[in-house]
């Protein structure tokens, strides 16, 4: 039964780095909020609340992991990889929630703004300079992460930390302009509204490629002509065809057509083909699973 193996590596590093990421987002939660309303800045509550999904889609990841690596069964012979992809889908979904509703809640604190409101400047742009700094470089370990590990719902989750980095940087450039000025005060709903522009777009990012993976789209062309150089360079293979890929969880299936010399016998075609399958898995970036079909090679075949 094709799938994808996760050992007990894959889980520990799984659950240390969305660990970590859950501790600074709720770290961080309470700074934002609680600061945000002391200071009276609505941008930084905005960016509090982005947080506080982060926490959310961490304790997701974290209790989404043992369903998705559940061993292949009778009714899931693949696996329970796809698990992995609606968690993933469920992450940007709450994502772009979150975006719209603060948007809301921007436009409407800019609509009905009022001049002599008063902001704290200083103490809100530190506190998102520090969630600048400290989300950006939980991304960059968290990807790297996903990466390794090969986890569509970690890397999701990494790029909702860069998300909650990106959106603290209106934040604190609407601070340093009410402290320029105390009257430009306006920059912190307009800067909650950014926010939120870059919340949806994330949750766009994330959602759209596991929409593909989950309707059965294959690889890029440029990854096909790569897995095809593989087949052809195995000795004994003439030529090859039909092609097709499929995603299996976070992995790649592939099924194709060997084309052989016709003379040469069912035992040496088998040897061939395993041999070719071999390779895929080896170098195939992502492959977990390859079936091969066996065909009498014709030299007007195209």
């Amino acid at each position: 039964m094709p799938q994808i193996h996760y050992d007990k590596n894959y889980r520990k590093q799984l659950t240390q780095v969305t660990l970590l990421g859950f501790l600074l987002n709720i770290l961080l939660v309470i700074l934002k909020v609680c600061v945000g309303y002391i200071t009276r800045s609505q941008a930084l509550i905005a960016d509090g609340i982005h947080s506080l999904s982060d926490g959310i889609t961490d304790l997701a990841v974290i209790l989404g992991e043992p369903f998705w690596t559940a061993p292949a069964d009778e009714d899931h012979p693949h696996g329970h990889g796809r698990i992995e992809m609606l968690v993933t889908i469920l992450i940007g979904l709450l994502l772009g929630l979150v975006g719209i509703l603060l948007g809301f809640q921007a436009v409407k604190s800019i609509i009905q703004f009022e001049k002599e409101e008063t902001i704290y400047s200083l103490p809100m742009t530190i506190i998102a300079i520090i969630s600048v700094v400290s989300k950006e470089a939980l991304y960059q370990y968290t990807v790297f992460v996903g990466r390794k590990i090969h986890s569509t719902a970690v890397i999701a989750n990494a790029w909702h930390h860069r998300s909650d980095s990106l959106s603290s940087i209106p934040v604190v450039i609407a601070g340093i302009g009410i402290m320029v000025n105390p009257s430009y005060s306006i920059l912190d709903p307009i800067g909650a509204l950014i926010v939120c522009v870059l919340i949806i777009y994330s949750a766009y990012r994330i959602i759209l490629p596991m929409l593909k993976i989950l309707v059965d789209s294959g690889i890029t062309q440029e990854e096909m002509s790569r897995l095809s150089d593989i087949a052809l360079s195995i000795e004994g293979v003439k030529s090859i065809h039909a092609i097709r890929s499929r995603h299996i969880g976070g992995g790649i299936a592939v099924d194709l057509h060997v084309l052989v010399d016709p003379q040469m016998s069912v035992s040496d075609g088998h040897i061939i083909a395993g041999k070719v399958k071999h390779a895929l898995l080896e170098k195939g970036q992502d492959v977990v699973d390859v079936l091969i079909h066996i065909e009498p090679y014709e030299k007007e075949q195209p």
